[in-house]
């Protein structure tokens, strides 16, 4: 999109302007810090943060509890390689006036392609930021990227992934025990069930999560998770992972 430009912070904190076309090939924008800090607004229940990313191997910032859930769903997702969240803000002139609007996720997925990502609560997008959406999201198509704007998510399938997500680190998944836990399961069976036929349970549950955190193992995440929720080495009908 010839008319939009991006504006991002080099290594040295310095602000750059480039074509948006020319930005999202050749700058790593994944690695760029937040244009700006996040804000802490008084009355919010969850203020700004880093998320450590399993993906990145690294911290990441984020600027409010809907931003986290996006951060942490998409840490989860075998295709994407890279997160950040507001690396980068695109800009363009409507009406002679100049407009600029920084989505607030960016994910680099596996196919060196980019998703950029703004989240909004239940009750939808505001008009201002539909407008907005519209317009990134015709840019980002002509660059083979892609945009969306994202709800929070079923509380349950968040709530699972919130917990699975403590176990994320890879000392988790080091050792012997992974494998045995994958081999417990190579039948469908209950969590419990496979867990103590690996070994003492304190120390085998920990490297299960870890499992169904990377998907190496699969259990419905769309019903809470419990010690008889079936677990097995592949998806299975009806499964959500």
């Amino acid at each position: 999109m010839e008319s939009t430009d991006a504006r991002f912070l080099d290594p040295v904190g310095r602000v750059r302007q480039l074509p948006w076309g020319e930005a999202a090939r050749e700058v790593v924008l994944e690695g760029c810090s937040p244009l700006a800090a996040f804000p802490v607004r008084p009355g919010r229940r969850v203020a700004p943060g880093w998320w450590w990313s399993a993906t990145c191997g690294r911290l990441v910032a984020y600027g409010s509890g809907l931003m986290r859930t996006q951060v942490m769903l998409m840490d989860r997702d075998p295709g994407v390689v890279a997160l950040a969240c507001r690396p980068v803000e695109l800009v363009w002139s409507e009406r002679g006036t100049v407009v600029g609007h920084a989505p607030q996720v960016m994910a680099r997925l596996a196919d060196g392609s980019g998703l950029l990502v703004d989240c909004v609560g239940r009750e939808g997008p505001s008009a201002r930021l539909a407008a907005r959406a519209a317009v990134v999201a015709a840019a980002v198509r002509a660059v083979g990227w892609r945009y969306r704007l994202a709800g929070p998510g079923d509380p349950v399938v968040v709530a699972n992934v919130r917990w699975l997500a403590g176990y994320r680190h890879p000392r988790y998944g080091a050792g012997g025990p992974l494998s045995d836990v994958l081999g417990a399961f190579d039948r469908p069976r209950s969590a419990v069930e496979g867990v103590r036929s690996v070994g003492d349970p304190i120390a085998v549950w920990p490297v299960l999560f870890h499992a169904l955190w990377r998907g190496l193992l699969q259990a419905r995440l769309d019903v809470p998770l419990h010690e008889r929720v079936v677990v097995s080495a592949s998806l299975g009908e009806g499964c959500v992972g």
